[in-house]
């Protein structure tokens, strides 16, 4: 797992190079603190850095940029090959195989190159990695991405004139220490931060910056500036797919564990110590399983836990770990604990980025760098086999309202938004009490309400994963960017309403939110995690499911559940679905109460003129008065206003 940047541009001098790559690679020493690398090609103005976190053949013969046998190609990758040992025998068996340096993947894949071309060197590769390759010959730039977008690549021109430049990176720190760039705010990405606690697809919170997507490819022409894209891999065409004859139980879940334990075993390779996160829940107890079944020794394995029993799964995930005889390691942590990672968020995520659960994620990726360098997770299981409350939930509420006249539907909804939520709560609150830290009841009628007043599926799920409903209005003169939940929707062929949610949180909320936090967590500690469930060809198989072997009546998870249950018995796992929330309105009206209101300083809000000040003072005063819990929406806002404060660091 390594760090890369670089940039492009014919004007810089080539003795200009190491000076001005060397801010860039320092901005993200933490992803890749055992060594270090650049390379240059002054014809063309062209620099590659290289931040090395060294995994697999920790010698110099691994070491980035690297240039092929050939020597027409120069790659500096930021991932894991995981089959790169099976690429090598497939390589020496076309008799054009190299005289080998080494043993590590860079090689492997650059060999690969150079038998069969780029695109057809990826479709063989089983991975996680964000890619800079450099064609000598024809002078293009690849940027690439893995198919499920578990390594982030940003890159934009910046600059103008004789000036404009390519910028690339794993992370926007490293594009901002270049002197061309020029950090204009995309106002647009506010608007989706407030929505979705996230700067999604291929934008950024940078103007003229954006993301690959998964599996795609971006090509940049030298002498024309040209740029082209393709996917090699498109996981929304492939979920929307027809699906192939229903096969028998038994063998689903023969073929699934097969396919996993091969996963498993080819990302356990490591050359240095490996564990993993156990939550005690299905997706990472299955993948400890199959670590601990294909292990002649006992697995690391680690958890976070909790004093308050409603957030705490540490005696769970301690139960399997004892079940499975793995190595076992947690820690359980205070509510201040936890609110001192807060200052280190903005600065981590590099742009705004306001999903809670980051707070736990980092604490125990720091713990597991205490005692490893690779650490795998159940990442994934969720959005492919139908782990989320809210897929059967729209679903039977969709059913429900199908079955009132659209009059009669928009009626009630109507009259329940008529009704101030906080006179809702104020007339129910005798009757319907609420819960320390939740929505009030009026704000959960309101929100009902909304559902109901949706006009399909997609509308209905677009509400469910909206932090704000409408942050238009919070972010004056700006508009939400075309989006895949709402602009271009992804094709849906035959999909189920639930199945069709799958694929959209697959598409969005797992790669931008999921994906995104682990990766910033676990490359600020400088430990690498690798996702089993995310091996495409896992993902594959998930997708060919129908959807009642992944839901089947009220249990979730089904065909993934079965494969566990050959591993750790059922009676450690069956429970509710925790999760972890933090929380964060009870936090802001307590310890954190000083820091947000500075944040949100009406005087500030208007001065900087990013959100609408009054709108913003209304709702802190009623989250204030413990009449409202506005403690979501206004966490999304406290870290865009967070991290602007780090532009200045």
């Amino acid at each position: 797992m390594c760090g890369i940047t670089g940039y492009l541009c014919a004007s810089t001098p080539s003795l200009a190079c190491e000076r001005v790559l060397a801010p860039m690679m320092q901005a993200i020493l933490h992803r890749g603190p055992d060594s270090s690398g650049h390379w240059c090609d002054p014809e063309v103005g062209l620099a590659l850095g290289h931040l090395r976190l060294a995994i697999v053949d920790l010698s110099p013969a691994g070491a980035q940029p690297m240039v092929s046998a050939s020597g027409r190609w120069v790659l500096c990758f930021n991932g894991e090959f995981y089959n790169h040992r099976q690429l090598r025998a497939e390589i020496e068996a076309t008799g054009r195989a190299p005289a080998w340096r080494g043993t590590s993947d860079t090689e492997t894949f650059l060999a690969g190159i150079d038998v069969w071309g780029l695109r057809e060197t990826l479709d063989k590769t089983i991975g996680m990695f964000a890619i800079s390759l450099w064609d000598r010959e024809n002078r293009v730039l690849y940027l690439v991405r893995d198919r499920m977008g578990e390594k982030p690549l940003y890159y934009g021109w910046q600059g103008k004139g004789e000036q404009r430049t390519l910028l690339f990176g794993s992370e926007l720190k490293a594009l901002r220490a270049h002197p061309v760039f020029e950090g204009d705010i995309a106002r647009s990405s506010l608007v989706e931060v407030l929505r979705h606690g996230n700067v999604g697809e291929n934008r950024s919170v940078y103007e003229g910056i954006g993301k690959v997507r998964p599996g795609e490819i971006v090509m940049i022409e030298a002498q024309s500036s040209k740029v082209k894209k393709d996917f090699y891999w498109n996981g929304a065409e492939i979920a929307a797919a027809p699906k192939p004859p229903c096969r028998d139980d038994a063998k689903v879940v023969d073929e699934l564990e097969t396919l996993l334990l091969d996963a498993v075993g080819q990302q356990m390779m490591s050359d240095v110590p490996l564990g993993a996160f156990l939550s005690g829940g299905i997706d990472s107890s299955a993948i400890v399983g199959l670590m601990q079944h294909l292990s002649d020794r006992p697995i690391h394995t680690f958890s976070i836990g909790f004093h308050e029993a409603r957030y705490n799964e540490a005696e769970f995930a301690r139960a399997v770990a004892n079940h499975l005889g793995t190595h076992h390691t947690d820690l359980y942590v205070t509510d201040q604990e936890l609110r001192d990672v807060v200052p280190m968020l903005p600065m981590m995520y590099d742009e705004p980025f306001a999903d809670s659960s980051q707070i736990p994620t980092f604490l125990v990726s720091k713990l597991a760098r205490e005692h490893v360098t690779v650490s795998l997770s159940g990442d994934g299981g969720d959005e492919l086999f139908c782990g989320y409350g809210r897929y059967a939930h729209a679903s039977k509420l969709r059913a429900k309202l199908a079955a009132m006249p659209a009059p009669l539907r928009s009626l009630g909804a109507g009259a329940i938004r008529a009704i101030p939520a906080g006179a809702l709560t104020t007339a129910l609150a005798p009757i319907i009490p609420t819960p320390q830290g939740k929505e009030p009841i009026g704000q959960r009628l309101h929100r009902l309400a909304n559902y109901a007043r949706q006009p399909d599926l997609e509308s209905l799920h677009r509400t469910m994963v909206s932090v704000w409903r409408f942050p238009e209005a919070a972010v004056p003169g700006a508009h939400h960017p075309p989006s895949m939940l709402s602009d271009h929707l992804p094709p849906r062929g035959d999909l189920t309403d639930i199945e069709r949610m799958m694929q959209l949180d697959m598409l969005t909320y797992m790669v931008d939110d999921i994906l995104a936090k682990v990766d910033r967590a676990t490359m600020a500690v400088a430990l690498e995690s690798r996702a089993p469930l995310l091996d495409h060809r896992v993902v594959e198989f998930a997708l060919s499911l129908p959807e009642d072997q992944k839901l089947r009546g009220n249990v979730t998870k089904w065909a993934l559940r079965q494969v566990l249950y050959r591993h750790v018995p059922k009676e450690l796992i069956e429970r509710p679905k925790m999760g972890f929330e933090v929380p964060i309105g009870l936090w802001l009206r307590g310890s954190l109460k000083d820091w947000a209101a500075a944040l949100l300083d009406p005087a500030r809000l208007r001065r900087e003129g990013n959100f609408d000040a009054d709108l913003i003072n209304r709702l802190w005063q009623q989250h204030l008065s413990e009449r409202f819990n506005w403690g979501a929406q206004l966490w999304n806002v406290l870290m865009v206003q967070a991290w602007l404060d780090t532009l200045d660091v």
